[in-house]
């Protein structure tokens, strides 16, 4: 497990039970240069910590996108070398808005070996009603959303009402929901109306229609830098008004 200074803990075997990979995988992820070496504890043994989890998070997420090692080894590079465990979930975040949305079926245990502690009936439910899983039929079953796991588990650490964080997550949703259809209307309006009325070729209209979608990750990463930037003005301001 990790501590709560974030200093690397992980063995090997739990950080490759924390990301849902095979130890095999990290390791040839290590070769390839993908992740940082660990650091080397007594007895020569390997320790990882959040940033490593995050960067493997993040390496899956590439290549569940399509992208070969070669291209993810490219993109690694173009990160700062700095980047928290923190920095590196918005990336994957980011990543992951480009796909569809996807559950994955896991058993109690699985569960909770992705969740790198036990859950008790409590925190299942607490973990559904944020929608980071669902029951299935037997008890022992889960449909989990994997991009919200991470996030899911954190929250339930977090010395917060549960009820506190459920009003957030509706104002979150309320306000990205509108964000979206505003953005989504001027783009229909200013560029996908004026472009449809002059251009009849359906080579070019499929073209733009491919753009709209492309522009996805584009919006999201705005959108997330301007609320970052927006929320730490706020919280300032609340807090050094006190």
């Amino acid at each position: 497990m990790t501590t709560d200074t974030d200093e690397p803990t992980l063995t090997v075997d739990e950080l490759a039970a924390r990301a849902g990979v095979t130890v095999r995988t990290v390791r040839f992820y290590s070769t390839r240069g993908l992740l940082p070496p660990p650091v080397i504890g007594p007895r020569r043994v390997g320790h990882y910590g959040p940033a490593h989890l995050s960067r493997l998070a993040l390496i899956e997420e590439l290549q569940h996108h399509g992208m070969t090692l070669a291209a993810i080894e490219r993109y690694l590079e173009q990160l700062p070398a700095d980047l928290s465990a923190h920095d590196l979930a918005i990336h994957r975040a980011l990543v992951a808005s480009w796909v569809p949305d996807s559950a994955e079926d896991a058993t109690r245990a699985e569960l909770e070996r992705r969740a790198g502690r036990a859950l008790s009936e409590e925190d299942i439910d607490r973990l559904a009603a944020m929608e980071v899983l669902e029951r299935a039929d037997s008890p022992d079953a889960f449909r989990v959303d994997p991009g919200l796991l991470a996030l899911g588990v954190q929250l339930l650490g977090v010395p917060i009402a549960h009820e506190t964080i459920l009003a957030a997550r509706t104002i979150l949703l309320e306000h990205t929901r509108s964000a979206a259809h505003a953005l989504t209307n001027l783009f229909k309006d200013e560029v996908w109306g004026p472009y449809r009325e002059r251009e009849s070729d359906p080579e070019h209209v499929k073209a733009m229609k491919s753009l709209s979608a492309h522009m996805q990750p584009m919006v999201v990463q705005a959108l997330v830098t301007a609320f970052q930037r927006s929320l730490k003005e706020e919280l300032r301001a609340a807090f050094t008004a006190e």
